[in-house]
């Protein structure tokens, strides 16, 4: 049985999550509703583990259902949200730089009583994308580089320059034709990420079954590329924070695979324990061997690939304490399934750590459901004791 899970729901359907990324204090995780009808909302959860308790503030999202959300590294304010936009009778995908008020911008308008049941935005800016495609991926903030931006749009990786309003295309996978009638048929990309290595200049592209990782510096330039990763589609990847070299990736056949990228003939660590598409994965940022997986099969799972993490025997003592600075090595589990966590009743798009407590993590599923989940205490005390 899962411990001392925490519920919260929501009215519309959703399906983005994020934690946020500049907060080092406070458990708190981002959600925002991905319904048709008008008014969409954003809701920022703060999370006390010793009250047992979920705090909420809501904001308004009226530019449109929101697909993915992204929180800034550098600032807890400001994040990242892609959402769909009807113009006419053709619906497009666009994205949006969203700014929290701070206390004291609160504080400053007092004077003037807020009119709604939602708290105001300090700043909506929206990006320039249209030039770009018409269907807007994913924006990524740069991990070490505050004012730089990745954005994914159709085929088309560019790298944006906020000081500079400044756009740039890194990549772009070609386009082919199908059919007799020679229109072209473009293969877009599913997703990326930046690398948390190699300085900050590869930022890594999904591609139908594929992962891509550019040079930003270059155009066109692919660094390395892993082919056919997934027998179907590949839905998400993220970079191992402690050990150079190491991404996971999750697809539609079901499959969680760890990769090192200087060896892509094969995963150096598989998985099949969903049993439909994977849309989400993610490593533990303090303990690396931990591996958080969610799926439309209703389910999150906590997995173990302790032998190819940063704290397993015969690694890199400096990998092994890249994030905490700590000297000890902590005990490495049995690779494996550890625990399946199922009080979602539908497909669940997201999973996300902590970014402030490694034995906390949030998901979430369509119908709305938000669950703050903790690594159970037999595997915790395993890997601190």
């Amino acid at each position: 049985m899962e411990e001392n899970n925490l519920i919260y729901g929501l009215e519309l359907q959703a399906r983005a999550l994020t934690p946020q990324n500049g907060e080092s204090n406070d458990v708190c995780f981002f959600i925002a509703t991905n319904s048709l009808k008008p008014t969409n909302q954003l809701h920022l959860l703060q999370y006390d583990e010793e009250q047992g308790t979920i705090q909420s503030k809501i904001f308004e999202h009226a530019l449109g259902e929101v697909w993915k959300l992204n929180s800034c590294p550098h600032d807890a304010h400001l994040l990242a949200s892609v959402y769909n936009v009807q113009k006419g009778a053709q619906v497009l995908t666009q994205a949006a730089l969203l700014t929290l008020p701070t206390n004291d911008s609160r504080d400053s308008n007092n004077a003037e009583p807020i009119k709604s049941e939602y708290i105001p935005w300090a700043k909506i800016e929206v990006l320039e994308t249209a030039e770009l495609g018409e269907r807007v991926k994913t924006v990524e903030f740069h991990p070490s580089q505050e004012q730089t931006l990745a954005c994914v749009v159709g085929n088309k990786l560019a790298v944006m320059q906020r000081a500079e309003a400044s756009t740039r295309v890194v990549a772009e996978v070609s386009s082919g034709t199908s059919g007799t009638s020679g229109t072209k048929h473009l293969s877009p990309f599913t997703s990326g990420k930046w690398s948390h290595h190699h300085q900050g200049h590869q930022f890594l592209a999904l591609h139908d079954t594929s992962i891509r990782a550019y040079d930003v510096r270059d155009t066109q330039h692919c660094a390395w590329s892993i082919e056919d990763a997934h027998g179907q589609f590949v839905r998400d990847l993220d970079c191992n924070p402690n050990k150079q070299c190491h991404l996971v990736t999750g697809g539609d056949d079901g499959c969680l695979k760890v990769w090192d990228c200087r060896m892509v003939k094969g995963p150096v660590f598989e998985r099949s324990d969903h049993s439909h598409w994977v849309w989400s994965v993610r490593f533990n940022t303090f303990h690396d061997q931990l591996i958080l997986s969610s799926s439309s099969d209703c389910k999150v799972l906590l997995t173990c690939a302790g032998s190819v993490s940063s704290e397993a025997p015969g690694t890199d003592g400096g990998d092994a304490i890249a994030t905490g600075g700590l000297q000890e090595r902590h005990k490495v589990l049995s690779d494996g399934l550890l625990q399946t966590f199922d009080q979602h009743e539908d497909s669940v798009y997201c999973a996300e750590w902590s970014n402030v407590d490694p034995w906390i993590f949030a998901s979430l599923s369509y119908d709305g459901r938000v669950i703050i989940s903790k690594v159970p205490k037999q595997y915790k005390y395993q890997i601190i004791m």
